[in-house]
């Protein structure tokens, strides 16, 4: 299928166009078209619609509230302009596809890139991505994921201030320009993953609440305002068919829900698992499609698996947990949530890596003791995705630093080589493959008092850090909406062929080819309860059933300290050292800091 069937918004058919409008809170609502004001037909349930014969795709349109207020179409599926003005009709099916044997890949072949379309090239364009597609194949990735395409207020944003769900952002190109790029991945064998924004809308640019006020409950508050009211039928509705419609009409392979937590629904189901079930139900079987969250809450039973080792709702969660132990490893950091892994940093290493999340079900220090999260172990290794740098966790530093910006390279490489190489699924932030030295810094393009209430509150922010405690240095952080700020933060390609750069490179693509060559080949049905800690003084040891019955074994000296451990002759065959004396080293019991070995015990027939 070419398009999606929408049950709301502007729909090419026989007829023209069907426009539809959900607008419980309004009398009468208009559509306005170019040269010409009509009335729509309130036909119950605060629905509003208008079939127009003239219309066709590329037709400007917006909606009239009351005779008052203009409005875009909260379901555009183009926006050309600002999110304040017209809308556009879409053709759907203007798009000739090329791939028509695509059906995905299997998840634990998944390698993730996650990158901005805006800063990842100096194009900033769904086709400077497309011409750099090929960098990321001979480096070993198999599925690139980009950060929130729904149109924003402005022409720079990191994606997560979207205001017109359906409407990829024009500043990046056309809605067909976004299938050319996906189709083209897929004709190079690389998965595309979008990440959704379904927990609020952007502060610039949303008028739902001028025309379905019922739309949000006042019953929850969150960072952004009141809550999305998902117990009303038509609110899970809207997001529902969002998911439906980038899976459908533009063959993502993948969504990632952002920050599911924040997501507040107490009515039956859960709107996560409805909207998961109805995936499921409506993309082909034949198709692989992946559904992976954030969820702070780390609330396992989303990632359940059925007895076949099939996925009924999610197929993974970000798992935040390893991040934060890895980080407070290499840069000893605990401040804000690092607080929770100062104290036992490799501790909870081990036990994410073997058994899913740190926190199952544990009182957290950073939340007043909360209780956080529920038991994981009995899930799969692939139901977590391992990385040691992604959007939030550089952009959301003061300065925007990435991890090569912090520590030595050697801790950097060995923190590669634990995550690429282990069971779980990796996922790299852009750049970081060749150790970028480009910072990711916060960056938008909102204007007047909303602009001011942005950088100030950004500033603020900080403020509760030591090291901000002098206005002075807060007034330091860059400006979010500063062209600028965005323009520092645009990779430079050319410097991939320089030291130290060229090194990072070689050393991410042995990793993860060494990965698709030794250890993809044996995740498939993987089980549960396959990872064990063992008693190891002074290092890190780590093992893990795959599902071919072989045995993988990590050992690690994941710090800078200069200690002795026990000795130990290598459990099976040498994969990979970061030292070439590795294994000389741990069989005399001399570790060295930032030493990663990784084995292989075959299975015994």
């Amino acid at each position: 299928m070419s398009d999606y069937p929408m049950p709301f918004g502007a729909t090419l058919d026989d007829q023209g166009t069907r426009f539809r409008l959900w607008a419980p809170g309004a009398r009468q609502v208009h559509l306005c078209l170019e040269t010409t004001e009509l009335a729509m037909t309130a036909v119950g349930d605060g629905w509003f619609e208008r079939q127009v014969a003239e219309a066709g795709a590329g037709t400007h349109y917006h909606y009239r509230i009351d005779a008052g207020q203009a409005v875009p179409d909260p379901a555009a599926r183009y926006q050309p302009g600002e999110v304040h003005g017209s809308s556009v009709v879409v053709d759907p099916s203007s798009y000739v596809w090329q791939q028509h044997d695509w059906r995905g890949r299997p998840w634990q072949e998944t390698v993730l890139y996650e990158l901005h379309v805006g800063s990842f090239t100096p194009q900033g364009t769904y086709a400077g991505v497309s011409e750099r597609l090929d960098e990321l194949v001979d480096l070993g990735i198999t599925a690139i994921e980009l950060m929130p395409l729904a149109a924003f207020s402005g022409q720079r944003n990191w994606g997560y201030d979207g205001v017109l769900p359906f409407a990829p952002a024009a500043c990046y190109g056309t809605p067909d320009e976004l299938k050319h790029l996906i189709d083209t991945a897929h004709s190079k064998g690389l998965q595309v993953f979008l990440d959704v924004v379904y927990n609020h809308f952007g502060p610039d640019g949303n008028y739902l609440h001028v025309y379905a006020p019922s739309f949000f409950t006042e019953r929850v508050h969150t960072p952004w305002g009141v809550a999305i009211d998902f117990a009303r039928p038509e609110v899970r509705e809207f997001f529902i068919h969002n998911a439906l419609y980038w899976l459908q009409e533009y063959r993502f392979d993948g969504l990632r829900l952002d920050a599911v937590h924040a997501i507040f629904d107490d009515s039956q189901p859960h709107i996560l698992t409805e909207l998961a079930e109805r995936v499921r139900q409506t993309c082909d079987a034949d198709r692989h499609i992946h559904l992976v969250l954030e969820n702070d809450a780390n609330q396992a039973h989303y990632l359940d698996r059925r007895a076949d080792s099939t996925v009924p709702h999610y197929t993974a969660q970000w798992n935040d947990d390893i991040h934060h132990a890895l980080h407070v490893l290499a840069t000893g950091e605990s401040a804000g949530y690092y607080a929770d892994y100062a104290n036992r940093p490799q501790a909870h290493l081990a036990r994410c890596l073997t058994a899913g999340f740190a926190y199952q079900g544990e009182p957290s220090v950073h939340r007043d003791g909360e209780l956080r999260g529920q038991p994981s172990a009995h899930l799969p290794a692939t139901a977590f995705v391992n990385f040691i740098q992604n959007h939030d966790q550089i952009g959301n530093r003061a300065f925007g630093e990435r991890l090569t910006h912090q520590v030595q390279p050697a801790a950097v490489k060995a923190l590669a080589a634990v995550t690429l190489l282990a069971p779980g699924i990796p996922l790299l932030f852009m750049g970081e493959e060749w150790a970028a030295s480009t910072p990711f810094l916060f960056f938008c393009d909102f204007h007047d008092e909303l602009a001011d209430a942005v950088r100030d509150g950004r500033r603020r922010e900080f403020a509760r850090f030591p090291e901000f405690q002098d206005p002075a240095t807060r007034e330091r952080i860059p400006d979010p909406n500063a062209e600028h700020t965005f323009r520092q933060s645009v990779l430079n390609w050319a410097e991939r062929q320089q030291s130290p750069h060229a090194e990072f490179l070689a050393h991410y693509r042995e990793l993860l080819h060494l990965r698709q060559r030794e250890i993809v080949p044996r995740l498939a049905h993987m089980p549960g309860h396959a990872g064990t800690i063992h008693a190891f003084a002074g290092a890190l040891w780590v093992s893990w059933v795959l599902g071919d019955g072989s045995t993988l074994h990590l050992i690690a000296r994941c710090d800078a300290d200069e200690h002795e451990h026990a000795a130990l002759q290598a459990p099976g065959r040498l994969l990979y050292a970061t030292d070439a004396n590795g294994l000389q080293h741990l069989s005399q019991g001399q570790l060295r800091p930032w030493n990663v070995l990784w084995l292989l015990e075959e299975r015994v027939v």
